[in-house]
């Protein structure tokens, strides 16, 4: 009887760790981290309890990874926009703008994993849902930086609190992730992104919709 363990038709036995892992973080994002069970993540990766294991230790390691693979794969709009050689207005619409289309994309779960992994976690998966808010207060951090960076370029206005705007936007960008998972069209976080471009002080203000529409 034929080795089931040998490769057959060309297709080798070693499996594709990134590919696997992809899986898992469509998992981790479609359910969260604690709904997330191994029965599920071994369906999904194709790989059996000891392969998960010897690949990557255990569940929280899995998930740690998971996250640095959606930083490194889905978050290119925000580094992207907030890199630009653009002014700082154009940066953050960009940001906003992006994140509408990113946290609505065809064929994947909606929202941000950074937001959507463990909101309500249990205090065995604390430390886990401590990473989350350290990612979320990263990119708070970067927004701010942008900001200003702004400010001591001149094209923001000089009185600005960069923080206290760094919180409200990160806040909005957090807000378009929660009604993304609640079905929002890209469409509508549009209008979410636009309607807060319209509160942004100096060039802000004549980036998103007009108060009369």
């Amino acid at each position: 009887m034929e080795n089931s363990d040998k490769p057959r038709g060309g297709r080798p036995r070693a499996f594709d760790p990134d590919r696997a892992l992809d899986a898992a973080m469509h998992l981790f994002w479609e359910h969260g981290y604690e709904a997330t069970s191994l029965a599920m993540l071994r369906e999904a990766m194709g790989l059996t309890p000891p392969q998960i294991y010897n690949a990557f230790t255990d569940k929280e390691t899995l998930f740690r990874k998971a996250l640095t693979r959606y930083h490194e794969t889905e978050t290119s709009f925000a580094l992207e926009a907030l890199g630009a050689p653009v002014s700082t207005g154009e940066a953050i619409r960009r940001l906003l703008l992006g994140a509408a289309e990113a946290y609505s994309r065809p064929g994947k779960p909606g929202g941000c994993l950074f937001v959507s992994g463990a909101l309500a976690a249990s205090p065995q998966a604390q430390a886990i849902a401590d990473e989350l808010k350290a990612y979320r207060k990263a990119s708070e951090a970067a927004i701010a930086a942008r900001l200003a960076k702004g400010k001591a370029e001149g094209d923001v206005p000089e009185n600005l609190a960069v923080d206290g705007l760094a919180k409200y936007i990160a806040g909005v960008m957090n807000g378009m992730s929660i009604q993304a998972r609640d079905g929002a069209s890209v469409e509508e976080l549009r209008v979410m992104a636009r309607t807060a471009l319209a509160a942004l002080p100096g060039e802000g203000q004549n980036q998103g919709t007009s108060s009369k529409e």
